[in-house]
């Protein structure tokens, strides 16, 4: 787990990463400017319980490309989920907030993950744990912010423009930030790879 000082802000960014690329460290470098974060933890998964494991690329290989990938000293790379033996991020979650009670913890994820965030396991318990922070992506933005999980947390949903504060608001919390968006996908490059 990265060092940190109490009264610290950091997002947790979990994901595959298989591979990362561009659209990732732009998802990063967004968060850590419109939170006001002090860290960003790329929080590579040893496998996705809702994606098939096929083609999924060796965990020290992602670490290692996510590694290369980052190149700010505020992204921390790690594999805490493999060190952790939890498959699911409400488990990982609630490890690390209790092993660090006097940090500020935010969730980062991608837009295209809200319209599927109603799958994952305990996701209102996710919610109710930590504050959200949604990066807009290419797609559908209007069908994310009208998906299952968006109307169910419609009343904890925080303007964007107090998205700096969110980072130390109690949960339920989120928002959604727009901004610049890369059309880049990891499943786009693991096809591409293959032709």
């Amino acid at each position: 787990m990265p060092h940190l000082q109490p009264g610290m802000t950091v997002g947790l960014f979990g994901g595959s990463f298989n591979p990362p690329h561009e659209g990732h460290l732009l998802v990063a470098k967004l968060a850590l400017q419109r939170l006001g974060l002090d860290q960003l933890w790329w929080l590579v998964t040893p496998g996705n319980p809702l994606k098939s494991g096929n083609g999924l690329a060796p965990l020290a290989e992602r670490l290692a490309h996510s590694d290369t990938m980052a190149g700010d000293p505020r992204i921390r790379v790690t594999a805490i989920e493999k060190t952790l033996g939890t498959a699911y991020t409400a488990r990982t979650i609630r490890h690390i907030i209790r092993r660090n009670p006097a940090v500020h913890f935010v969730w980062i994820m991608g837009a295209d993950n809200l319209g599927d965030f109603h799958r994952w396991q305990e996701w209102r318990r996710i919610a109710a744990t930590v504050p959200i922070a949604v990066i807009d992506r290419p797609g559908a933005t209007l069908t994310y912010l009208s998906s299952k999980a968006a109307r169910a947390l419609d009343k904890a949903r925080v303007p964007e423009r107090a998205a700096r504060a969110l980072p130390r608001m109690k949960p339920p919390a989120w928002t959604f930030i727009h901004g610049p968006r890369s059309a880049i996908s990891s499943t786009a490059l693991r096809q591409e790879s293959k032709r």
